[in-house]
């Protein structure tokens, strides 16, 4: 397992407010990038045996996919250099445990870490009430639905109309409403 140094990566990792976030985005841009998957492979498996230098290059070649990859998430509670700070965590999470001998692209193991990190970072920070990660999906997929049918629609859809497009039980979709409402 990799252990990486505190140092350089945790400083390319985090992320602070504009003027200083502005400028990672830059930085970033230089950051040379790995297209040999042999290369990939080598550092894959230099950094599972402890070389901080292999961990710290695949951290630093992918943090362009991280940023590209939360934007998705922003308007969700949380600040872009907030989600990309959280997202980096999980691509560093993703080299320490990322074997290569498994046959999976690295970026493609690594978009698993950097999905949850920033999911259970929105479902821990923006709601008042925890409510679990699995939970939370699901009612990401409703809020989705619900907006595509309206859309469609003309009109607010019904909870069996969005059952419906959910392949769901309507009371599923009740308990999911009540679970969103802010009454106390």
């Amino acid at each position: 397992m990799a252990h990486v140094r505190p140092g350089k990566v945790r400083a390319i990792v985090r992320a602070s407010p504009s003027g200083a976030f502005d400028q990672y985005l830059l930085d970033i841009q230089k950051l040379p990038m790995i297209s040999d998957p042999a290369e990939e492979k080598r550092l894959a498996r230099c950094a599972l045996a402890g070389d901080d230098l292999a961990a710290e290059r695949l951290v630093t070649a992918n943090l362009r996919f991280v940023i590209s990859y939360v934007k998705k998430y922003q308007g969700h509670g949380l600040d872009l250099s907030e989600l990309v700070a959280i997202g980096n965590e999980g691509l560093l999470k993703a080299v320490k445990k990322f074997d290569p001998d498994h046959g999976v692209k690295f970026i493609s193991y690594a978009v698993w870490w950097v999905r949850q990190a920033v999911l259970k970072a929105l479902a821990e920070q923006t709601r008042s009430v925890r409510i679990p990660l699995n939970q939370n999906s699901a009612l990401v997929r409703m809020g989705r639905a619900q907006s595509f049918l309206a859309q469609e629609l003309g009109r607010e859809p019904t909870d069996q109309e969005i059952a419906t497009a959910l392949n769901d039980t309507v009371d599923n979709i009740r308990s999911a409403r009540r679970m969103t409402s802010t009454e106390v």
